[in-house]
């Protein structure tokens, strides 16, 4: 650490580089126009995946509906409808739990694309994975998806993300 006499400080006149944020850029520094826009777009983006995600979720759950008989249905539609809103809750409050937890202690931007990296790289492998479990999953996959669905609700509608205060805090040095 360098103290305010090293040379190795910069000087107060010396501008500070403001660090690049995945899915942000530069532009959480300021919270202005283009700031908003690339947090919509991101939201939209990822709604709109969703909502074919739900639309598949649906035709498959459709399909395993029709081979059950009339009085099953009706029962098991309910449950599902039960199931969906306790799951779309369960989501939410989980999303949320952990941005409290990320407020606590936030990633510095190099911290914080690791552990993007590291998110995709698991990603992956359970995208290869689901492949073979989408169909099997297809009685509850309403329910899955309602939880994914309240999970990216709260994401989304956060007043700002744990990346920019652990940015913000590094600049503060």
């Amino acid at each position: 650490m360098a103290s305010r006499a090293s040379s190795e400080a910069p000087a107060s006149g010396t501008p500070v580089r403001i660090p690049s944020l995945p899915g942000l850029g530069t532009t959480w520094y300021e919270r202005g126009a283009r700031y908003w826009l690339r947090r919509v777009s991101g939201a939209v983006l990822w709604f709109a995946v969703l909502a074919f995600a739900c639309y598949i979720a649906l035709a498959l759950y459709q399909s395993f509906r029709g081979d059950l008989p009339s009085g099953v249905r009706m029962v098991w539609d309910w449950a599902q409808v039960v199931v969906s809103c306790v799951a779309l809750v369960w989501g939410w409050v989980v999303q949320r739990r952990g941005h409290r937890r990320d407020l606590l202690d936030p990633p510095t931007p190099s911290e914080d694309r690791g552990r993007k990296r590291d998110r995709t790289r698991r990603s992956t492998r359970l995208a290869l994975a689901g492949r073979i479990l989408f169909p099997v999953a297809a009685p509850v996959l309403p329910a899955l998806l309602a939880y994914v669905v309240g999970w990216v609700l709260a994401a989304f509608t956060v007043r700002e993300y744990p990346s920019e205060v652990g940015a913000r805090r590094v600049l503060e040095g």
